[in-house]
């Protein structure tokens, strides 16, 4: 899945992207850190993988890496 990412603290490796349709998504740092980043900034396209949240029906981002073309 595709989205931009929107805030990215360097020091907690945590932020928020927004979905294509404007949904903000939080990440963590152990999403971050599994795409291999360094560093993230606002407007960057990024490709996140989702997977099962604590919550009945919920999703959280488990991957954040740039977006290739």
């Amino acid at each position: 899945m595709q989205a931009t990412a929107y805030t990215y603290d360097p020091d907690s490796r945590s932020g928020q992207v927004l979905l294509d349709d404007g949904t903000p998504m939080s990440f963590g740092a152990a999403a971050f850190d599994a795409g291999g980043l360094r560093l993230l900034r606002p407007g960057q396209r990024v490709r996140i993988e989702t997977g099962p949240g604590a919550g009945s029906g919920e999703r959280r981002i488990t991957l954040v890496t740039l977006q290739t073309f």
